[in-house]
């Protein structure tokens, strides 16, 4: 196994611009694998090409430096041959989750303002209501098929005219803006530059020591900053290459990795569960598998002893700061720990600084709970359109997390809750505050607010503590149904409880840490997932 600085150093320097990054890997062996998506598998000259012409089409189509392009489907290789191409002539992707409402994707893309989106048959219906009065209004473009008014990507690629192709293009150009939850309850753009995509993807060389001819498959949702910036950055800085899959399926995973040879994943805490309690039937010993980036410490022993992965990872990275601790891939690691700050494979670059401060921002001692504050080379540009909440976001220069940890004696962080109103479910961030003002809105609702409980598959579930108008007769159902109709299905609450009346702060806030302490909250609560599942159990 190369060290992981021995691994960059096996291709030429470069500029940072993913079209940079990408030549230089290129150049060692063009036709080796790059992308296997399906049955289908692009090299890395081949996909040079397609990029390439994938950019003139773009520029012939009126997109300029600087364009949003939004892109609302499940995983493909579309999502990476959009990203490349707007790359190479400075403009920005835009991922939205494919699960999201009209009014969730209407947010999104209204406020990134973008000039074309790309969707797949099941989500063109919702952009094309979300995108409703967007001046100048979008054109569209389909990943798995075709129609007149949104013909397929490729088609449209393999039709590319031959025009100049900017020679502009910079490390410090925006590519991405990934929309995060935020306590406001609107959706927040994360801005991220071309150099802190490939200086990411270094980094994750160095957490999880890729090597060139290594496969990572990516079973996390291509909007998300896990699968964007480690999986697909890592691949790319590695040289190596990455199995694409629409989304995660526990019956058919150990199948696919054996399939593909993958011998590299990230997963999400859910993830582990699920797969530590499927039936050892569908478990393959043959795999390839030999390391995950995600597994907690409560499935631990289960992956390594049961399923045979010699290397489990974890870290904590967000959608503004990604990559920002690991614990070390070859050193010590903590159970149920974050990680020390991490590092680049060069020893002389740079990486995070960490610190744990109390309300007036100062140092805690060892051990001490406060907030994690965050100094680092690979943060966001900014919020997009947002001057207010970027500048809330930093105090003296450094990245206010919102999450309150301890630090040990070696430098190891451990997480103890989150300060923020975030409810963290299947992967998500859901902003409590959305969840209020959507259900608030309920004709029948006076007020409510939604909270997170613990999950059997670790994590979050969401209680809606609801207070009705006077005279009103609501029932748990009527509010997951007028939740469904407004959000994804991840967003509808598990659990809801009517309540007389919400506690409240002097300054007539609803106190949700006293609605968190109360333990009898969910024994009190509709379980509506049990409800449903009783339902199907008396149909049989």
């Amino acid at each position: 196994m190369k060290k992981s600085l021995e691994v960059l150093q096996l291709y030429p320097p470069h500029d940072y611009t993913l079209h940079g990054a990408f030549l230089s890997r290129m150049q060692r062996d063009p036709q080796r694998p790059f992308i296997l998506y399906g049955d289908k598998t692009w090299s890395w000259a081949g996909f040079h090409e397609a990029v390439g012409k994938a950019a003139r089409m773009l520029v012939a189509r009126g997109v300029k430096h600087g364009d949003r392009f939004g892109v609302i489907a499940r995983n493909g290789d579309g999502h990476l041959l959009l990203l490349f191409a707007l790359s190479r002539i400075g403009a920005i992707m835009v991922p939205v989750n494919p699960e999201f409402g009209v009014s969730e994707a209407r947010y999104v893309l209204h406020h990134a303002g973008v000039a074309a989106v790309a969707c797949s048959t099941d989500t063109l219906a919702v952009a094309r209501e979300a995108c409703k009065g967007l001046d100048p209004h979008p054109w569209f473009t389909l990943l798995d098929g075709a129609e007149e008014s949104a013909p397929n990507l490729l088609d449209l690629i393999a039709r590319a005219p031959r025009v100049a192709l900017p020679e502009d293009v910079r490390a410090e150009d925006t590519c991405l803006i990934v929309y995060t939850s935020g306590t406001t309850g609107f959706p927040k753009g994360a801005m991220h530059s071309q150099a802190n995509f490939v200086i990411c993807g270094e980094g994750f060389v160095e957490r999880v020591h890729l090597q060139p001819d290594e496969r990572v498959m990516i079973v996390l949702p291509l909007f998300h900053i896990n699968a964007l910036f480690y999986s697909v950055a890592g691949t790319l800085a590695a040289g190596c290459s990455m199995v694409i899959v629409p989304r995660f399926s526990a019956s058919t995973f150990w199948d696919l990795v054996v399939e593909t040879r993958a011998t590299e994943v990230n997963i999400i805490e859910a993830i582990g569960t699920i797969l530590k309690n499927r039936p050892r039937g569908e478990f393959r010993p043959g795999h390839t598998l030999r390391k995950i980036y995600g597994v907690r410490q409560a499935v631990a022993d289960t992956f390594r002893n049961e399923f045979g992965i010699p290397h489990l990872i974890g870290g904590f990275g967000m959608t503004e700061i990604p990559g920002v601790t690991c614990n070390p891939f070859d050193g010590p690691q903590k159970p149920g720990s974050m990680g020390p700050a991490g590092k680049h494979p060069a020893p002389s670059r740079p990486w995070a600084e960490c610190r744990v401060v109390d309300e007036e921002g100062r140092d805690v001692g060892v051990n001490e709970v406060g907030e994690l504050v965050v100094r680092t080379p690979i943060i966001m540009q900014g919020y997009y359109r947002d001057p207010e909440q970027t500048k809330a976001a930093f105090r003296d220069g450094w990245f206010l997390t919102g999450d309150l940890v301890r630090r040990d004696e070696d430098g190891y962080f451990f997480f103890v809750s989150r300060k923020k109103d975030i409810i963290r479910r299947r992967g998500e961030n859901i902003a409590g505050a959305e969840l209020d003002r959507v259900i608030g809105a309920h004709p029948g609702v006076h007020e409510a607010a939604a909270i997170p409980v613990p999950a059997e598959l670790g994590e979050d579930e969401i209680l809606a503590v609801v207070v009705a108008k006077p005279g009103q007769r609501l029932a748990a159902g009527d509010i997951a149904q007028w939740c469904r109709e407004r959000l994804a299905p991840m967003k509808v609450p598990r659990y809801v409880l009517f309540v007389d009346e919400l506690p409240h702060t002097p300054t007539h806030k609803i106190a949700k840490a006293a609605l968190r302490e109360d333990r009898t909250l969910v024994a009190r609560a509709v379980d509506l997932e049990a409800k449903r599942a009783a339902k199907i159990a008396n149909r049989r």
